[in-house]
C-alpha cells in the first residue's frame, strides 16, 4: 500500500515560469529567447544549466545566485506561483490519512520559503542543500526514505522528470508518479521511459487521491 506521498518542488508544486523569466532578465536576454533555448537544451538531453552558458560562457549558477542576492534580486517564489491544484490535492490527501512530504533540488533559501508556505500542510520539507545530496544521486532518495516513517515500497514520489525523479526513486524502491506539466514532462511524456517506468501518470495532482485509493484497493 501507498502510505506516504512525497512531492518534488519545481514544476510539480511550483510553476517556475516567473523565476526563469527573471533569469532571462538577469542575463539581458528576451524571455521568449531564453525559454526557447531552455526547451532545446532539455530536448537534447543536456543539463538545464547549460542554457545559461549558451548566453554567457563560463556562467556559474551558484555564483550568480549570490550576485542576485547582493543586488537585491534573489530568486523567490510565493503562493501565487503554486499550481492551482496543489492546495486542494494536499488537503484531500491529508484527509485520506496519507503522510505527506516535500523534497527537491532546492537551495536553503528556497527551503525557508517552502516552510513558510507548507509547514502546516506536510510532515517533511527537505532540500538538496539541507542534505548535501542532489537528485538524481541515490543518496538524496536514501535521505527521503530515512525521513519517512514507512518502508520505501510504501512511499509514492511525485515529480515531473523521469531522469531526475522517476528512475532514481524507483531504484530506491519507491512507487512513482509522473505529472505532466512544465518543460521536462511535456518534452519527455511520450518517451518509452516516461510511459513505462512510473507507477502512475497524471495530468493534475487532483487525480492523485483517487488513483492512490484505487491502487491501494487493488492490493498491488
Amino acid at each position: 500500500m501507498i502510505r506516504a506521498v512525497v512531492f518534488d518542488v519545481g514544476e510539480c508544486l511550483v510553476d517556475e515560469t516567473h523565476e526563469y523569466g527573471t533569469w532571462a532578465d538577469w542575463l539581458g536576454v528576451p524571455r521568449h529567447t531564453f525559454h526557447a533555448m531552455f526547451g532545446a537544451v532539455i530536448a537534447q538531453g543536456r543539463d538545464y544549466r547549460e542554457t545559461f552558458k549558451e548566453f554567457r560562457p563560463g556562467f556559474d549558477l551558484d555564483e550568480e545566485r549570490e550576485k542576485r542576492v547582493a543586488a537585491g534580486q534573489a530568486e523567490s517564489f510565493g503562493e501565487e506561483d503554486l499550481y492551482d491544484d496543489v492546495r486542494p490535492a494536499l488537503t484531500q490527501l491529508r484527509a485520506d490519512g496519507l503522510w505527506l512530504g516535500i523534497a527537491g533540488n532546492q537551495t536553503i533559501r528556497a527551503g525557508r520559503i517552502l516552510r513558510s508556505l507548507f509547514s502546516e500542510d506536510v510532515d517533511l520539507i527537505g532540500t538538496s542543500d539541507d542534505w548535501g545530496a542532489h537528485k538524481p544521486d541515490p543518496e538524496f532518495f536514501k535521505r527521503v526514505a530515512a525521513a519517512v516513517p514507512f518502508e520505501a515500497r510504501e512511499v509514492l514520489y511525485v515529480g515531473d522528470r523521469y531522469d531526475n525523479d522517476i528512475r532514481p526513486a524507483l531504484e530506491a524502491g519507491m512507487h512513482t508518479t509522473l505529472v505532466r506539466r512544465g518543460p521536462w514532462a511535456t518534452i519527455q511524456w511520450n518517451r518509452p521511459e516516461a510511459r513505462e517506468l512510473p507507477t502512475l501518470r497524471v495530468g493534475s495532482l487532483l487525480e492523485l487521491p483517487r488513483r492512490i485509493r484505487d491502487f491501494n484497493d487493488s492490493g498491488r
